[in-house]
């Protein structure tokens, strides 16, 4: 009996560990918090350039919340926001021009992979990487843009 009890209180122990550990995993994924595009840093292919962007990003337990808020070149407001699960499964994505869904893959912590896909097909692609001291995340988008134009952005993003 006092075996049981022992063995069931190590198991029980264990079970919180993980989930304290994965918490904090969570908590110090380093695309977390809010990141702003540093425009001069920036390349725009074809361009033009936005003239504001500011991300917020949470993950937490296998999923990315996304949201975004900034002016387009001609100085209108721009908005994004998604929910997808690090899994490469497809999500709705809202005020992306470029697409409907996107699927990430989270193959390690400072790096992401995108796929933005505009009625079921892959329209950009998306390699994101945290730099090792978390102060820059620089995002490269390639592919077709909503007119049907090769794009080629690299964003440079820094902490906020």
């Amino acid at each position: 009996m006092r075996i049981k009890v022992v063995v069931s209180f190590a198991a029980l122990l264990l079970l919180a560990g993980i989930a304290i550990t994965s918490s904090v995993r969570a908590a110090d994924d380093p695309s977390n918090g809010t990141w702003k595009l540093n425009v001069a840093k920036s390349k725009f292919v074809p361009g033009p350039a936005p003239k504001s962007d500011t991300v917020t990003i949470k993950i937490e337990n296998g999923t990315e919340t996304y949201s975004a808020e900034g002016e387009d070149a001609s100085g209108k407001p721009t908005k994004m926001s998604f929910t997808a699960k690090l899994d490469g499964t497809d999500a709705p994505v809202t005020g992306n021009p470029n697409g409907d869904t996107i699927s990430i893959k989270h193959p390690s912590p400072n790096h992401f992979v995108g796929t933005i896909k505009k009625d079921g097909k892959a329209a950009v692609t998306v390699h994101v990487t945290v730099s090792a001291d978390g102060k820059t995340r620089t995002v490269t988008f390639t592919g077709k843009n909503a007119d049907g134009k090769d794009i080629h952005d690299v964003r440079v993003y820094e902490k906020a």
